[in-house]
C-alpha cells in the first residue's frame, strides 16, 4: 500500500434522498430505522402464490405517487426509484435554483441488476404478441446506466456520468468513484448512489433456488417482519428489498462558497476483490479486511477513530461471520467497542442500492449522534464478538468516524469511511 496523501481535497455530503421499504423519503426512513420498524411484508402479487419465497421489502411509497405519470411510464422501476431519491437529494442540497458549472457536475449511480422488470416484461410481450409489440423504449429503459443517465438529464450533469455494477457492493462503489472524481479535479459536485428493483419472479426464484433467500415467514400466518435477523443464530438467508439512495457530494471549497449545509465528510474508501468464489465470501474475510484497511488509510484515520459501523450483515450464515472477522482483523479488541448495526434487519437487502441507503443511515448516525438498532437479534451467534445495537444508541460528542461496508457476488468489497465535519 502507498501512504496516505498529505494534502487532499475534502469531500462533504450536502444532500440526501431515498425511497425505501420503511419510508418514502429521508425523514420517514430515518424515523422508522431509529424506531426499529421493519418494511418487510408478505407479497400480494398474483405471481407470488407459487413462489418458494413470498416475502420482500417493497418500497413504502410507490414512485408513481411522486413522479409525473408520463415520466414514470418511460422509466424502468429501478430508474423510477433513482429519480425519486435524486430529486429529494438535489432539493435537500439547495441546488434546485443554484448557479452551477454543469461541466463540473457528475453522476455516479449504481445498480446491481439493472432494468430487469423492463427486460423480462418485454420478453414476455415478444413471446406472446410478437416482435412488433416490443416497446421502442425498451433498451433505454433496461440498460444498466439508465438511472444515471436520467439523473444526469434532470440535473444537467456534463462531467462523467458513471454506472458502477458490482453486485451488492455497487452503491458504495458509486460513492468511492464520486470521491475520486472530486479529488482528481474532474468535478466539483457528484450525485452518487444506487438503486435496485428486483422483486420479480425470475430473480426471486433464482435467489431462492441458490439458497440465498430466507424462506422463513413465507408460510401462511408467518411474521415477515421478524425474518431478516443479522447475527442471530436463527438467520437463514437474506430478504430481498427494493429502493434507492442518493447522496450529493461536493468539494468542501465548492460547498462552503455557496453556503451549503454540510451533513458529514466523506473521508475515504477502499475497494478490493476476494478472487475466491462467484457467490460465497472468503470465509476468513481477507478481501473485506483489505478494503477496510484501505478506507482507513485513504481517510488518514486509525481504527481507534471508528465509533460506529453500519455493517453489510445480510442475515446469511457465512457472510455475517466473515464480516465480524474482518472488523477484528482491522481493529483488534477495539472492534468489540464499536457500536455496530445492520439496518438490513428492517429494510431487507437492496442489492445495488444497499450501500447507498446504508451510507445515508451512516451519515445521519454521525449527524444526529444516534445509531439505529438491529432488530430481530434474539440469540447472538457466539462466533460474533461485536457490540451490536439492539436499541437506538447515542454516540459520543467530538470528532468521530464511521464505516459503511458492502460486499457483493463476484467477491466485490467496498468500505467507505465518513466523519463528522468541523
Amino acid at each position: 500500500m502507498t501512504s496516505a496523501p498529505s494534502a487532499r481535497t475534502r469531500v462533504v455530503v450536502t444532500g440526501l434522498g431515498t425511497t425505501s421499504p420503511v419510508g418514502g423519503d429521508v425523514a420517514t426512513t430515518w424515523d422508522a430505522l431509529v424506531a426499529g420498524r421493519s418494511g418487510v411484508r408478505r407479497l400480494t402479487d398474483e405471481w407470488a402464490a407459487d413462489m418458494p419465497v413470498k416475502i420482500a421489502g417493497r418500497v413504502a411509497v410507490e414512485p408513481t405517487e411522486v413522479l409525473e405519470r408520463v415520466k414514470a411510464r418511460r422509466l424502468d422501476r429501478s430508474s423510477q426509484f433513482a429519480m425519486v431519491a435524486a430529486m429529494e437529494a438535489w432539493a435537500d442540497a439547495g441546488l434546485l435554483d443554484a448557479e452551477l458549472d454543469r461541466d463540473r457536475l457528475g453522476v455516479a449511480m449504481a445498480s446491481g441488476i439493472g432494468g430487469v422488470t423492463t427486460l423480462l416484461s418485454n420478453y414476455d410481450v415478444l413471446k406472446e404478441k410478437g416482435p412488433r409489440r416490443v416497446s421502442p423504449l425498451a433498451v433505454p429503459m433496461l440498460m444498466p446506466n439508465a438511472p444515471a443517465a436520467n439523473i444526469s438529464l434532470y440535473v444537467g450533469a456534463r462531467a462523467a456520468v458513471n454506472t458502477p455494477v458490482s453486485a451488492c457492493a455497487s452503491g458504495n462503489e458509486s460513492i468511492a468513484l464520486a470521491i475520486d472524481q472530486i479529488r482528481l479535479g474532474r468535478a466539483d459536485v457528484v450525485v452518487a448512489g444506487g438503486t435496485e428493483a428486483a422483486i420479480h419472479p425470475l430473480p426471486m426464484a433464482a435467489f431462492a433456488n441458490m439458497m440465498a433467500l430466507s424462506k422463513t415467514g413465507s408460510e401462511e400466518g408467518g411474521d415477515p417482519t421478524t425474518v431478516s435477523r443479522p447475527w442471530d443464530t436463527g438467520r437463514d438467508g437474506f430478504v430481498l428489498g427494493e429502493g434507492a439512495g442518493v447522496l450529493v457530494l461536493e468539494s468542501e471549497e465548492h460547498a462552503r462558497a455557496r453556503g451549503a449545509r454540510i451533513y458529514a465528510e466523506v473521508l475515504g474508501a477502499g475497494i478490493t476483490a476476494d478472487s475466491h468464489d462467484i457467490a460465497q465470501p472468503d470465509p476468513e474475510g481477507r478481501g473485506g479486511t483489505r478494503a477496510i484497511k484501505r478506507a482507513l488509510l485513504e481517510a488518514d484515520i486509525s481504527p481507534a477513530d471508528i465509533v460506529h459501523v453500519n455493517a453489510h450483515a445480510t442475515s446469511t450464515p457465512q457472510g455475517d461471520i466473515a464480516e465480524g472477522l474482518m472488523l477484528h482483523a482491522v481493529m483488534g479488541s477495539h472492534a468489540s467497542e464499536v457500536v455496530t448495526t445492520s439496518t438490513k434487519s428492517m429494510t431487507g437487502h437492496l442489492l445495488g442500492g444497499a450501500g447507498a441507503l446504508e451510507s445515508i443511515a451512516t451519515v445521519l448516525a454521525l449527524h444526529h449522534r444516534l445509531v439505529p438498532p438491529t432488530i430481530n437479534l434474539d440469540d447472538l451467534d457466539p462466533q460474533v464478538e461485536l457490540d451490536i445495537a439492539t436499541t437506538a444508541r447515542t454516540l459520543r460528542d467530538g470528532d468521530i468516524a464511521a464505516l459503511n461496508n458492502s460486499f457483493g457476488f463476484g467477491g466485490a468489497n467496498v468500505a467507505v469511511a465518513f466523519g463528522t465535519y468541523r
